[in-house]
């Protein structure tokens, strides 16, 4: 049963779904979410008040002015896409306190919450997460 324990622990340590990450934005906690894809796509589409930092162009460079008592939470895509997991892993190799959004930009929407961007979605899907 510890092993089991351990094991969720971890995973609500390291991840966040949509609906959390909305409710502490509305809360005003300090969390910055990070859009890991390209530039083009997060031009078209991201989730209000993410910032865009690639996760191929994530080094101590790019993310020296960030503020390390901040959470950040990288998403991308969905499920079907790794950047969000390689834009952790580069954050936390910084030093930086971080958390991966579950489902990305896809069940954002699906949770029926809106997006900006070109291709944006400003009402959202009005679904709303059950959980």
């Amino acid at each position: 049963m510890n092993e089991q324990m351990k094991h969720y622990a971890n995973k609500l340590q390291f991840e966040m779904d949509p609906s959390d990450l909305f409710e502490a934005l509305k809360k005003g906690e300090n969390i910055i979410v990070i859009d890991a894809r390209k530039p083009t796509a997060f031009e078209a589409e991201h989730i209000p008040g993410a910032i865009n930092i690639p996760h191929r162009e994530m080094n101590e460079e790019q993310t020296q002015k960030l503020d390390k008592n901040f959470l950040y939470v990288t998403y991308c895509d969905g499920i079907g896409c790794n950047a969000s997991t390689k834009g952790a892993f580069n954050m936390a190799r910084q030093g930086f306190n971080v958390k991966e959004l579950i489902g990305g930009l896809e069940w954002w929407k699906k949770d029926g919450y809106s997006t900006q961007g070109t291709q944006s979605e400003p009402n959202g899907s009005k679904v709303e997460c059950s959980c």
